[in-house]
């Protein structure tokens, strides 16, 4: 079916003033000049130049104005204002195209956003899709932070910053380096995906592997693979909350926290730290490393609780539940522990027991000491029992209501027995041949020992005691009631490490911070070809 010739005409006529319209909203518009000028395909406007394209006022001292294309060439005190929106933008020189309402800056560019300013030498302004680019370095600066880059996008609409290559974020508190940051202006948040170094004014160092983010404004940060090292501690954590303000430290995942003063470092899943207070809460197959000059003392439990206030009465660490301690010279394992920092005493709750070179002890409870990096002495309270495995690796016993050891050059020397005493040792010759046992029963016993053999012994009151010779030796006669060797449940370095294997931290991981601030720049074809021209061309000399 075809329309009639008057129908389509009439439909032409109404839809004309519409076309009209669509068509001239788009246009630039000359508002005013001092001084207009024709020329072939464009015009030239001089002095005080004032235009607009659509709800934008342009001004500028001078203009190359190409009607038919609808662009412009904008030259001096550039300056692109919208009327809806609070965004100025000002420059040396501008080209600015009405069709696809692009703006290309150049020069002292300087875009305005309310309190957001971006300062830069080259900037691309998309007022259709309202974004703007930089890609030469630029600045942004707002109420709180400053952000450089080389290349950074704005979108508007979204109040969003992306920077990229050679980001530096600095504001009062800190400064923050990384090569790709996502800034939000009214939340003031930073957010990172890779590698991030930040330094505060203390010179604390918070570093994150895997990507950041920040409140600027409230100073919370989140690190992914992040550390956290200031002049006290340490802290690590695969995922790691910090609030500044507070000095409060959240934990995720592989969770560590070094107290620098005490030498010692809290491991585990999930943890908690309050830097002020100098309280820790680890849980989750949790390790302790006690660092001494040439040793190091490791403790296991499921959950651990460092406290390290001011008072020594808030001077602790206590750990709950599978309780393991290893050392060089120690071994132990009980079901929850003590450590008080003022006098390094370690103490240890039900069923706890302790081996020490050739020596077994185990009680109802019990408190050593560690001086010199070794163990000094040790308290036993109801049912000790010691045992020590001499030269010939017979098994000399010890029990009572309570017990004191001291050691030498960690090795146990002397231990006093106190209550409902008794004591059996054997009797050797020549530390080769055994010649029977010494069995003995005292309120009190005192008892000297070198490389596990009894040396001196001493009675409170008149023992009763009996020796019995080798001959009549039997399982029996050899054990005293409630004897147990446990070497086979006495921790050592493989059950540390298989309770958890703990990844050290590489002292050579990249910190943008270490990288020279120098950079060498490669000259431009342009720079090389001017260099050749003004180069001297060499004469050559005649006969």
């Amino acid at each position: 079916m075809k329309f009639p010739f008057f129908i389509l005409a009439l439909l032409l006529l109404l839809c004309k003033p519409f076309l009209v319209r669509a068509q001239s909203s788009s246009l630039l518009e000359i508002r005013s000049a001092d001084l207009l000028e024709g020329a072939k395909g464009f015009e030239r406007l001089l002095g005080n130049v004032k235009m607009k394209h659509q709800n934008s006022l342009i001004s500028c001292d001078s203009a190359y104005f190409f009607r038919e294309e609808n662009r412009a060439q904008l030259f001096g005190k550039v300056q692109i204002k919208d009327e809806e929106d609070p965004i100025t933008t000002t420059s040396s020189y501008a080209e600015y195209d009405g069709t696809t309402k692009v703006a290309k800056l150049r020069k002292n560019v300087v875009f305005t956003n309310q309190k957001t300013k971006l300062y830069t030498e080259y900037l691309d302004y998309n007022r259709e899709t309202n974004v703007a680019n930089y890609f030469e370095g630029g600045k942004m600066v707002d109420s709180v932070n400053v952000l450089t880059s080389e290349i950074g996008t704005y979108e508007i609409n979204f109040e969003r910053i992306s920077f990229q290559q050679d980001v530096v974020l600095v504001n009062p508190d800190y400064t923050l380096k990384t090569q790709d940051l996502i800034y939000l202006t009214i939340p003031k948040t930073a957010q990172t995906p890779g590698l991030t170094n930040i330094v505060s004014k203390e010179g604390y160092h918070l570093d994150a592997q895997k990507g950041s983010f920040y409140d600027t404004q409230w100073k919370q940060f989140k690190f992914f693979e992040g550390l956290v090292d200031t002049e006290d501690s340490r802290v690590k954590a695969d995922e790691l909350f910090y609030d500044e303000p507070k000095a409060y430290y959240e934990g995720k995942k592989d969770v560590r926290v070094l107290n620098k003063e005490r030498k010692l470092e809290v491991f585990g899943e999930v943890g908690t730290y309050w830097e002020k207070k100098k309280y820790s809460q680890v849980y989750g197959n949790a390790l302790v490393r006690r660092y001494f000059e040439s040793d190091t003392l490791f403790l296991t439990a499921d959950t651990l609780i460092s406290q390290d206030g001011e008072a020594d009465s808030l001077k602790y660490l206590l750990a709950f539940h599978q309780v393991n301690l290893v050392k060089t010279d120690l071994s132990g394992k009980a079901d929850s522990l003590l450590y008080a920092f003022p006098d390094s005493s370690i103490h240890l709750y039900k069923d706890p027991i302790l081996w020490n070179r050739s020596s077994q002890i185990s009680a109802d409870s019990m408190v050593f000491y560690i001086k010199n990096e070794t163990l000094d002495r040790v308290f036993m309270k109801n049912k000790a029992f010691a045992i020590l495995t001499d030269t010939l690796l017979n098994f000399n016993q010890m029990k009572g209501r309570r017990m004191t050891g001291q050691f030498t050059n960690g090795e146990l020397s002397n231990l006093v027995i106190e209550g409902n005493g008794e004591s059996l040792y054997y009797a050797l010759e020549g530390d080769t041949l055994t010649q029977g046992i010494n069995r003995i029963l005292s309120a009190t016993i005192g008892l000297s020992f070198v490389d596990g053999l009894i040396k001196k012994s001493n009675f409170g009151v008149k023992p009763d005691g009996k020796f019995i010779p080798v001959q009549d030796i039997n399982e029996k006669m050899s054990r005293l009631e409630g004897f147990r060797w446990r070497e086979e449940e006495k921790p050592g370095r493989s059950s540390i490490d298989d309770w958890r294997k703990v990844i050290e931290i590489d002292p050579t991981l990249m910190n943008f911070f270490n990288e020279p601030e120098i950079k060498l720049e490669m000259p431009t074809q342009g720079q090389l070809q001017k260099a050749l021209q003004e180069k001297p061309v060499k004469q050559s000399g005649g006969g």
